[in-house]
């Protein structure tokens, strides 16, 4: 069943940046204290990229793991659940796959190309999509009012 556009509308650009800093925040507020725990206050200054192996894991592998999870438990991030949207297939409306959740995050590295332009393509698109919601056949809708 295709998304039911009288009960559902595309979620749109400001929005979703919105969602987007509430996540990165979350995100903050739980490494921030772990980071320098581990690593010292030196961390926050050091110029080198991943420190460590515990770096990698907490800075690279643990937020994909969580976002991915949420995508395919509540079709959402917490940031996305405060706008009351959520991530559906684009051709049934239904909830994503572990495949598309994984491809949509692989994807945001391709949205970043060309100066976030994947991103920005959230605000000109008919369906709301950006590219990474292209690869992976997924919109962001939420009730309409």
């Amino acid at each position: 069943m295709p998304i039911d556009e009288s009960q559902y509308e595309y979620v749109g650009f400001w929005l979703r940046a919105w969602a987007s800093v509430v996540d990165s925040l979350l995100l903050c507020i739980v490494l921030y204290p772990l980071l320098t725990m581990i690593y010292g206050r030196e961390y926050w200054t050091s110029t080198v990229l991943v420190q460590g192996p515990v770096d990698f894991v907490l800075q690279w592998v643990a937020p994909a793991i969580a976002i991915i999870a949420f995508w395919l438990a509540r079709q959402a991030t917490p940031g996305k659940m405060l706008i009351r949207a959520k991530i559906a297939d684009a051709d049934t409306g239904g909830p994503p796959t572990r495949r598309q959740a994984i491809v949509r995050y692989l994807g945001y590295y391709v949205s970043l190309f060309g100066l976030g332009l994947g991103f920005f393509s959230v605000g000109w698109d008919r369906r709301k999509q950006g590219w990474h919601d292209k690869l992976a056949k997924t919109v962001v809708v939420r009730p309409r009012r």
